[in-house]
C-alpha cells in the first residue's frame, strides 16, 4: 500500500482521489482514503473532510458509520456539522455543531432523532445550554417532547439542578411532567417544597391515589400549606386532607371543613375507622359549628368505648354543654365501667341536676374526690366537704372550711384523721384560723370523742405546735377531774412530762399526786430538763437506787451523799457506782476500798490504770488478789507481777511465776526492760528462755560475755547484731567479732555493721571482721564487695589485688561507685571492662589517662562501645596525647568509623599526614573525603605515580578541582595528570590544550580520537601545521628545576616536527578527520606525501567494498544488519556498564551506611575487597599505540607510535 511504502507515497494522495471521483468512483474513493487516512495525522485534514463531505453527500449512512468509529479528528467540524444537518444526520449534527443557536436549532428535530441518543446528547453539554435548548423543546412541542425533557431531567438533575427542572416545569405549567419528574426523585429527597410541589402535581393531574399515598407516608412536607392547598383543591376524596390533619393535628379545621362542605359521611368514617381518639376534637368543633344534637349523640354513641371519655367531657364542658354526654355516660355505667372520667361526669350531672347528690358523693366509690369536689365548691360548700373527707383531701378540705367558716365541721375532720402532718398544718402559727379550730376541738371535737387514740393524737399535736398552756388546761381538765381519762398511764406521762417543758414548779406536786406514770422515763426527762430533785424523788420513789444515786453522783455533785445514800441501802451496784465516781474524782485508795466492798473486779483495768498514775502499787496488790480470787486474767496476773516489781519483791515474783498463773511473762518482760527494771526482766526473760532478750537485757547488765553465750543460744540476727553493736561500743572487740561473724553472713545485715563499725572509727577491726569472713562457707558476694569498699576507703594498695582475685564473686556496680568515689581509676577501669560497660570504661580511661591509660587494653575496649562519638573522642585522644600510635588506632577502628569524619578531625587539626598509613589502607572505600585527602598528600610529595594510580582506582572525589589545582604544577608529570583527569572528566578540549601546552601531542591525538568529535581533531590537525618547525633552545630553559624536563620536550620537537604530527595525526583520527580537509591542508602546506598513506586507505576502501558485493551480492544488506546488530551490541556493553556504575554505587552507599552505624555490629573478620578494586592495575597513558588491522596489503603499513614516551621510561 502507498501509505505504507518507504519514504511515503511519490503521488499526491489528493490527486489520487480526485481521479476516483471524476470515474464516479466514490465507493473506490472512499476506500482508498480510509486505508491511507488511518494514521489520522494532522496534515490529512482536508483529506478527511472531503471523504465525510463526499459520503454525507451521496451514501450518509457511511459517513454516520465513519464517524461512529471515529477514525478522523482533524477534519472541519464547522462543514461537517452542517452537511450532517442537510442529510438528516441530526445526532451528529449535534456532536459538532459548538455554537448554542446551532444546537437549537437542530435539537427541535426530534421526529427523526432517537430519544436516548437525544438524552444522552444532553449529558454533554453545559448546565446553562442545556436549560435553553429544554425550554426550545417545550416551546416547540410540548406534548410530543414532554417525554424527552422528564428522562433528560431525570437523568441529569444534579448536574442542571432540581430547582431549575421545576423552575422549566412550572414555567409552561406542565405539571404531568413535573409530576412524573419528582416522581422520581422524591424517595431521596427531604425537601418540604419538593414534597408539596409533588402533591400539587399529583392533585391537579387527577392522581388522587398518590395524593393520598404521599400524604399519608412522607414525613416531609410543608403540613399548614398542604392542608390549605388541599381545602382550596376540594377534591372529591377527602382522604389526602384527613391524612395531613390527622397527623399534624388540625382536626377542628378538618371537622370544619367536612361539616361546612356537607361531607359527613367523612367524619363519621374519620370518628370510628380512622382515630377515635380525636373524637372530642371533632365533637367539640362540631358543638362550636352548631351541629344537631341528635347527630352528635349517634357519632358518640357509634364509638362507645373507643372514646376517650376525659377530654370528651372537657369539650362539653367548655361549651356548658355536658348534659349532652347523659344518655353515653349512663349507657357505660350501665356496661360496668369504673372509669373515673364516667364517673366524675356523671356526677357533674347529678349535682348540677341537684338529683339527691349527697347520696351519689357518699356512696359512689369511682369517682375522682378533687375533681369533683372542685366542682361542688361553688355550688354547695357542704357538699364539697363530703367529697374531700371521702377522699381524705386534707387541703382541699381546710381551704373550703377555712373560706366559708365551716370551723366544726373541720375539728372533727382534724380529729377524726389523726394525722400529724394534718394537726401540724392546721396549727400553724401561720395559720389565721387558728385559734378558731382550737376553741372547737377543745370545746367541741374532743368531748365527743371517745377514742383514747384520738385524744393522745390531739395531746401530741398540741405539743408538736408549742402549745403548753393549752395542752395543761386540757390534761388537768381530763386527768385530775375524775373523768373517764384519769387513770390513764400515757395522759398522766403526758400531763407531767407537758409539765416539765412549761412549768417546772408543778413537777414535784404531780410527781407527789399521781401513781399511775412511767417512772423511768419521765425521771430521765426530769434529769435532761436539769429538775434534779424531782429525778432523784421519782427514783427513790419508784425503788430505783442505782438511777438514784447517779443523779447524786452525775448531777447534783455529792459524793458524800452518795456514799450515805450507799451505807442506808447496801447494795452492791449503788457501791460500785460510788467507787466509779470516787476513781474519777483521783480517790484512788477510797475507790479500791469501795471496790473491795462491792465485791467488784469488772473495772480492773481502770483500777490499774488510776493505781499506776497514782503509784499506789501497795493498794493495788490488794486489790488484784481479790480480782485474781473472781477471774482469771492474763492481765491481771501480769500487772500483780509488774506491781511487785515495782515495790522492788523480786522474791514474791519468783515465788508467784513457779505458781499456777495466766500471765502472759513475755509482755511482762518487755515491760520491765522498757522501764529499765532489769532485774526483774532477767528472772522473767530466763524463766521463759528468751535468750534474746535475756542477751539484751545482760548488755544492759554490762554482762557481755553472758550476753554473747544468750545471742549464740538465741541465734538471731537482730540479737546478734545488738550485742554486736554493744560490744563495739564497750570496745570488746573480740567478742564483737564473735557475734559479726553470725551477723555478715546475713545479706541485708551486712551493710548496716558496716556503717556502724565505720561510724565509730573502727576501721582496721571492721576490715579484720571482713577479712575473717571471707573464709566462711556461707560467704556471700556482700562480703567480698563490701571488703572491697573498705579497700577503696582505707587501704587502696590492697584494692586491685583483691578484684583480680574476686572479680567473680564481686557486686562490681556497687564497687565501681566506690571506686569512683575514692578516684581510684585504673581500678575503675578494669571493673568497667569486666562488668562489659565499655563506653564507661573507654570513657575513664581517656578522662584519666596518666593512671588509667594502657595502650593494648585501650584498643581492646574501643572497639567495643556502643557509642559512636567514643571513637572520635578516641581520635582527638591520640591526637593530642599519643600521636605516635593514631594509625594503629585507627586500623582497628577502621570498619566501624566514618572515615569522612575522621579525615575532617585531622584535617582541622592540620595533621592529615600523620594518618597517611590509615587513608591508604581504606581508600579501598572510596570514600571521597579519603580520596581527596590522599591526592591532596601525593600532590604535596609529588608522587605522581601514587596520584594517577588513585585517580584510576577511585573516582569519588572532586576531578575537576584537582586537575585545576595541578594544571599550572611546576613539575611536568602533574600538568600531565590534570591533562588526564580532564580526559576522564570529558573536557577535551581543555585536556587537549593542557598537552599541546607542554608539547605532549600523542596525549593530545589520543585524547581526541577518544572524544569522537570531528572540529577537535581537526584543529589539531591544523594546530601541528600551525607550529613552527624548531623551538629556540633558550627560551625553554629558564630555571634549573625544569633542566630535565625541557630537555625531555626538545628531545620530542626534535625527533618529531609538525610533518610527522600531521602525518600521525591523519593516522590517528582517521575516523574523524574529512578527506576533503586533508587534501587541501596537504596540498596547501606541501605535506602532500605525508598524507599520501591517509588517501591511499581512503581511495582503495570502495574498491574492497565494490570487491565484497561481487563475491557477495548481498553484502550492502550484511553491512547494514551487521552494523545494526553492532549498534544492537554497543547499546548492551553501554547498558551492562551503567548497571555495573549503578550497582557500585549502591555497594559504596551499603559501605558507607556500615561505617556510620559500625558500633551497632558484632566484631567480624575484614569486609572483602570491593568489586573493582582488586586485580591488578590497568595501563596508563603512555604505552604505544595498537597497530591497525591489516588491510589486506593495500591499506596504511604499520607505524611506530608517535608522541612522547611512556611514563617513567628512560630516554
Amino acid at each position: 500500500m502507498m501509505s505504507q511504502m518507504e519514504g511515503g507515497s511519490p503521488v499526491d494522495y489528493n490527486t489520487i482521489t480526485d481521479l476516483f471521483l471524476q470515474r464516479n468512483l466514490i465507493r473506490e474513493a472512499t476506500a482508498f482514503l480510509l486505508d491511507v487516512l488511518k494514521p489520522n495525522l494532522p496534515e490529512h485534514g482536508f483529506l478527511q473532510t472531503k471523504v465525510l463531505e463526499i459520503n454525507l453527500v451521496t451514501f450518509p449512512n457511511v459517513a454516520d458509520a465513519i464517524l461512529a468509529n471515529g477514525m478522523f479528528s482533524h477534519y472541519d467540524r464547522p462543514r461537517i456539522a452542517q452537511l450532517c444537518e442537510k442529510a438528516g444526520l441530526y445526532v451528529r449534527a449535534l456532536q459538532h455543531y459548538t455554537e448554542l443557536p446551532d444546537i437549537k436549532r437542530v435539537i427541535v428535530n426530534t421526529h427523526a432523532i432517537e430519544p436516548q441518543s437525544l438524552v444522552e446528547f444532553f449529558g454533554t453539554l453545559s448546565r446553562e445550554w442545556a436549560l435553553e435548548c429544554m425550554k426550545d423543546l417545550l416551546l416547540a412541542n410540548l406534548r410530543g417532547n414532554l417525554q424527552i425533557i422528564v428522562q433528560v431531567a431525570k437523568e441529569y438533575c444534579e448536574q442542571l439542578g432540581v430547582e431549575a427542572c421545576i423552575k422549566i416545569f412550572e414555567q409552561f405549567r406542565s405539571y404531568e411532567g413535573l409530576y412524573f419528574f419528582l416522581g422520581s426523585y422524591l424517595s431521596s429527597s427531604e425537601d418540604p417544597d419538593i414534597h408539596f410541589k409533588y402533591i400539587e402535581a399529583a392533585a391537579k393531574t387527577g392522581q388522587i391515589k398518590e395524593v393520598e399515598r404521599v400524604t399519608r407516608e412522607s414525613n416531609f412536607y410543608d403540613a399548614e400549606k398542604t392542608k390549605n392547598f388541599l381545602m382550596e383543591a376540594k377534591l372529591p376524596d377527602a382522604r389526602p386532607l384527613i391524612n395531613v390533619c390527622d397527623r399534624f393535628g388540625f382536626v377542628p379545621d378538618l371537622t370544619h371543613y367536612l361539616y361546612t362542605n356537607n361531607m359527613l359521611r367523612y367524619i363519621e368514617g374519620y370518628v370510628q375507622k380512622v382515630n377515635p381518639g380525636n373524637a372530642p376534637l371533632v365533637v367539640g368543633q362540631l358543638l362550636d359549628d352548631e351541629c344537631p344534637e341528635d347527630f352528635i349523640k349517634g357519632l358518640i354513641l357509634s364509638v362507645r368505648s373507643l372514646l376517650p371519655v376525659e377530654p370528651l367531657v372537657e369539650e362539653c364542658e367548655k361549651r356548658n354543654r355536658l348534659r349532652l354526654l347523659t344518655q353515653f355516660l349512663e349507657h357505660l355505667v350501665s356496661e360496668g365501667s369504673q372509669d373515673v372520667h364516667v364517673h366524675n361526669a356523671l356526677g357533674k350531672i347529678i349535682i348540677d341536676s341537684n338529683n339527691n347528690p349527697e347520696h351519689f358523693l357518699t356512696t359512689n366509690p369511682y369517682y375522682d374526690s378533687r375533681v369533683v369536689g372542685k366542682y361542688c365548691e361553688k355550688r354547695d360548700p357542704t357538699l364539697a366537704v363530703v367529697a374531700y373527707r371521702r377522699g381524705q383531701c386534707d387541703d382541699e378540705l381546710i381551704h373550703v372550711t377555712n373560706k366559708n367558716s365551716l370551723f366544726k365541721l373541720q375539728a372533727r375532720y382534724v380529729v377524726e384523721r389523726m394525722d400529724g402532718d394534718l394537726w401540724a398544718k392546721v396549727l400553724d402559727p401561720d395559720n389565721d384560723y387558728r385559734r378558731q379550730l382550737i376553741d372547737q376541738v377543745v370545746s367541741t371535737a374532743l368531748p365527743e370523742s371517745s377514742s383514747p387514740e384520738q385524744v393522745s393524737a390531739a395531746v401530741k399535736a398540741f405539743m408538736t405546735a408549742d402549745l403548753p398552756h393549752e395542752l395543761i388546761e386540757l390534761l388537768e381538765k381530763i386527768v385530775l377531774q375524775n373523768s373517764a381519762f384519769s387513770g390513764n398511764f400515757n395522759l398522766q406521762n403526758l400531763l407531767i412530762l407537758t409539765a416539765i417543758k412549761a412549768d417546772p414548779s408543778r413537777v414535784m406536786d404531780y410527781v407527789n399526786r399521781l401513781d399511775n406514770f412511767d417512772g423511768p422515763a419521765v425521771g430521765e426527762m426530769a434529769v435532761e430538763a436539769q429538775l434534779y430533785e424531782e429525778a432523784f424523788a421519782i427514783f427513790k420513789k419508784f425503788n430505783l437506787n442505782v438511777q438514784a444515786v447517779n443523779v447524786l453522783l452525775d448531777n447534783i455533785h455529792s459524793i458524800d451523799r452518795a456514799v450515805e445514800f450507799a451505807f442506808r441501802v447496801e447494795e452492791d451496784a449503788v457501791w460500785s457506782q460510788v467507787a466509779k465516781a470516787q476513781l474519777r474524782d483521783g480517790l484512788v485508795s477510797d475507790a479500791i476500798e469501795s471496790f473491795i466492798r462491792a465485791d467488784d473486779s469488772t473495772q480492773f483495768l481502770d483500777v490499774i490504770r488510776a493505781a499506776e498514775d497514782a503509784n499506789v502499787y501497795h493498794d493495788l496488790v490488794k486489790y488484784l488478789l481479790m480480782v485474781r480470787q473472781k477471774t482469771k486474767e492474763p492481765k491481771v496476773d501480769s500487772e500483780l507481777i509488774y506491781a511487785y516489781a515495782k515495790i522492788d519483791r523480786l522474791s514474791d515474783i519468783e515465788e508467784f511465776i513457779l505458781m499456777p498463773n495466766v500471765a502472759n511473762l513475755q509482755t511482762v518482760g518487755d515491760r520491765l526492760y522498757d522501764e529499765a527494771l532489769y532485774e526483774a526482766a532477767k528472772i522473767i526473760f530466763a524463766f521463759i528462755s528468751n535468750w534474746a532478750k535475756l542477751a539484751i537485757t545482760l548488755v544492759k547488765l554490762n554482762q557481755f560475755q553472758g550476753a554473747v553465750d544468750a545471742a549464740r543460744k538465741a541465734n538471731s540476727s537482730k540479737t546478734w547484731k545488738e550485742v554486736c553493736f554493744a560490744c563495739v561500743d564497750a570496745e570488746e572487740f573480740r567478742l564483737a567479732q564473735i557475734c559479726g561473724l553470725n551477723i555478715i553472713i546475713q545479706v541485708d545485715d551486712l551493710e548496716e555493721v558496716s556503717e556502724y563499725y565505720q561510724n565509730r572509727g573502727c576501721f582496721n577491726e571492721l576490715i579484720s571482721l571482713m577479712e575473717s569472713g571471707l573464709g566462711l562457707e556461707r560467704a556471700h558476694m556482700g562480703i567480698f564487695t563490701e571488703l572491697g569498699v573498705l579497700y577503696a576507703r582505707y587501704r587502696p594498695e590492697k584494692l586491685m589485688e583483691h578484684i583480680k582475685l574476686f572479680s567473680t564473686r564481686l557486686n562490681i556496680p556497687k564497687l565501681i561507685r566506690a571506686c569512683d568515689e575514692q578516684q581510684h581509676w585504673k581500678e575503675l577501669t578494669y571493673l568497667y571492662i569486666q562488668y562489659d560497660e565499655f563506653d564507661n570504661a573507654a570513657t575513664t580511661i581517656m578522662n584519666h589517662s596518666p593512671e588509667a591509660w594502657d595502650h593494648m587494653q585501650f584498643k581492646d575496649v574501643v572497639v567495643k562501645v556502643a557509642n559512636v562519638e567514643l571513637y572520635y573522642k578516641a581520635v582527638h585522644f591520640y591526637l593530642e596525647e599519643h600521636p605516635d600510635l593514631i594509625n594503629d588506632v585507627l586500623n582497628v577502628l577502621a570498619l566501624r568509623v566514618d572515615h569522612a569524619r575522621v579525615v575532617d578531625i585531622l584535617r582541622k587539626a592540620g595533621h592529615l599526614r600523620l594518618v597517611k598509613p590509615y587513608m591508604v589502607a581504606v581508600q579501598s572505600n572510596n570514600v571521597s573525603a579519603v580520596n581527596e585527602a590522599l591526592n591532596e598528600i601525593y600532590v604535596e610529595e609529588e608522587d605522581y605515580d601514587r596520584l594517577r594510580e588513585s585517580i584510576d582506582l577511585y573516582d569519588n572525589f572532586d576531578q575537576i578541582g584537582l586537575a585545576q589545582r595541578i594544571e599550572k604544577h611546576e613539575l611536568l608529570e602533574m600538568r600531565r595528570v590534570a591533562a588526564y583527569i580532564y580526559k576522564k572528566a570529558g573536557r577535551w578540549k581543555q585536556s587537549i590544550a593542557l598537552s599541546k601546552k607542554d608539547n605532549l601531542y600523542k596525549d593530545a591525538m589520543e585524547t581526541a580520537s577518544q572524544s569522537g568529535e570531528r572540529e577537535l581533531a581537526e584543529e589539531l590537525l591544523v594546530y601541528f601545521i600551525d607550529q613552527p618547525e624548531h623551538v629556540s633552545l633558550t627560551t625553554q630553559i629558564t630555571d634549573r628545576r625544569i633542566v630535565i624536563e625541557a630537555s625531555y620536550l626538545w628531545l620530542q620537537a626534535f625527533l618529531f616536527g609538525k610533518k610527522e604530527c600531521f602525518a600521525s595525526c591523519l593516522f590517528v583520527c582517521y575516523d574523524l578527520i574529512r578527506a576533503d580537509i586533508v587534501l587541501e591542508l596537504a596540498w596547501i602546506h606541501n605535506m602532500v606525501d605525508f598524507a599520501f598513506p591517509y588517501l591511499l586507505q581512503l581511495l582503495f576502501q570502495p574498491f574492497i567494498e565494490l570487491e565484497w558485493i561481487n563475491i557477495f551480492p548481498s553484502y550492502p544488506k550484511f553491512i547494514r544488519e551487521y552494523t545494526g546488530k553492532v549498534d544492537e551490541l554497543v547499546k548492551d556493553k553501554i547498558e551492562a556498564q551503567n548497571e555495573v556504575k549503578a550497582k557500585e554505587h549502591e555497594e559504596k552507599e551499603v559501605v558507607a551506611q556500615q561505617n556510620m552505624y559500625a558500633q551497632l555490629l558484632p566484631l567480624a573478620l575484614p569486609a572483602p575487597p570491593m568489586p573493582g578494586m582488586g586485580g591488578p592495575v590497568g595501563m596508563g597513558m603512555g604505552g604505544g599505540f595498537a597497530p591497525p588491522p591489516p588491510m589486506g596489503g593495500l591499506g596504511m603499513p604499520p607505524m611506530p607510535p608517535y608522541g612522547m614516551p611512556p611514563m617513567g621510561s628512560s630516554y
